[in-house]
């Protein structure tokens, strides 16, 4: 953020964004905001008690296990597609049409086909971001010099060594981009479908608060919520720019 022509440090945005918040919740302008001081008393409170720290631990298991499986399986098949035409035009389209189509239209048919258990939310997390992991994948691998690709073949390199050890690095930079922007997608696939599914974890404290207009504590849980998502972004932020010499060395 840059003001009167001198550089602020990077969270000075986000501070005048909580002042302006603060003084529209000692207004007392609606109800719907309260200050911004109180709503993290609150949070000192909510974190402490049991519900709290059940519906995070709940979260937290079908947030990860939905990202992990979107990892695992949308890089193998991104880079596939960036390497192999025919499944590049086979999967492109559908690809296409789910990351850009309304996924929560999506969610009652996986409650008829997987009932409405913690698997339902899981597929959830994971359809929503799995997509963009894909075709950030897919990107990479088409941006590789080919004289890479030459240069493992003619050492004898198989199809297998030339994945892991010329595609995979090559597209790294990719990856860690994709799979950013797919955890902020994978927290309001988990949510969506903690509020659509099955009332658990911070859905159901999401859907308590407000229909009881507790305010404080709804706004509270998603603080938590936003920063969880932040501190992870800016983690693989971190990483993608310790890795961003191999984009240039492609």
């Amino acid at each position: 953020m840059i003001l009167f022509g001198r550089k602020l440090p990077a969270m000075s945005s986000l501070l005048v964004w909580a002042l302006v918040w603060e003084v529209i919740g000692q207004l007392d302008l609606t109800f719907f905001i309260p200050p911004l001081s109180q709503v993290f008393v609150t949070l000192f409170g909510l974190i402490q008690t049991a519900a709290f720290q059940n519906a995070l631990a709940t979260t937290a298991y079908a947030f990860l296990i939905g990202v992990g499986f979107s990892v695992v399986i949308g890089i193998p098949i991104g880079i596939l597609m960036g390497k192999t035409r025919v499944l590049d035009e086979l999967l492109l389209p559908w690809v296409n049409i789910f990351i850009s189509a309304p996924l929560t239209a999506l969610v009652p048919v996986l409650m008829v086909l997987f009932g409405f258990g913690t698997k339902t939310i899981v597929i959830t997390t994971a359809l929503f971001a799995i997509w963009i992991i894909i075709l950030n994948a897919r990107a990479g691998v088409l941006q590789i010099n080919r004289s890479l690709i030459e240069m493992g073949r003619s050492f004898g390199a198989s199809p297998l060594d030339a994945f892991f050890k010329i595609y995979l690095w090559a597209v790294l930079p990719e990856i860690l981009g994709g799979v950013r922007i797919g955890i902020i997608r994978a927290v309001k696939g988990v949510i969506i479908g903690q509020l659509l599914v099955s009332i658990v974890g911070f859905g159901a404290l999401f859907e308590l608060y407000a229909s009881n207009f507790l305010m404080k504590e709804f706004w509270a849980v998603l603080i938590v919520l936003f920063g969880l998502a932040f501190t992870l972004s800016g983690f693989l932020s971190y990483l993608e720019r310790k890795v961003a010499f191999y984009a240039s060395s492609r």
